[in-house]
């Protein structure tokens, strides 16, 4: 039982040595939250303290024989008028996504009718701002940490390989 645990213990370090760097993924906004594309909505306020990124994408919710998503330009956005739009977002089942793919000022209302009750949103897409910078290796005496760590880390995993190994000999 003993090196079960053992064996154990080395899989677990072994996944936590070799876990990848996560990764900055795209995020889903539901426009409107739990309100979801409705009239009387402020979508400007919902919109605020937000930053829309590319590769983000918002997910509308709404009844679709009454509301759609088009994407006009600013002139109209800012007159409601929906008759020239340059893109029809909805698909018809009234759960509709509008990718956000292109660093750009994306001008979206309901060309039904709901503009005049708040139904439309701006949002500016930006690129992805880089990482922060990392701090530089520091030398410590005639070792630097990465060359310390790396001492560290071959012994550790050699360790786990061999516990493996023998609890897997054990076994058999």
């Amino acid at each position: 039982m003993a090196r079960f645990t053992v064996l154990i213990a080395a899989v677990i370090l072994a996944f936590v040595v070799a876990a990848p760097v996560p990764e900055v993924t795209a995020k889903k906004y539901t426009v409107g939250d739990n309100k979801f594309w409705n009239p009387n909505i402020n979508y400007t306020i919902w919109a605020q303290g937000k930053h829309f990124y590319l590769g983000d994408w918002l997910y509308f919710v709404f009844d679709r024989n009454q509301h759609n998503i088009l994407e006009v330009n600013k002139t109209d956005y800012e007159s409601c008028i929906s008759d020239h739009p340059i893109r029809n977002w909805t698909r018809g089942a009234g759960r509709d996504v509008v990718t956000l793919n292109v660093t750009k000022h994306y001008y979206l209302l309901d060309g039904k009718g709901g503009c005049y009750g708040g139904m439309k949103l701006a949002v500016k897409v930006e690129k992805l701002p880089p990482p922060p910078k990392s701090a530089p290796v520091k030398n410590v005496g005639s070792v630097s940490m990465v060359t310390g760590l790396a001492q560290f880390m071959i012994p550790a995993a050699l360790f786990s390989v061999s516990t493996m190994w023998d609890a897997f000999l054990m076994m058999w």
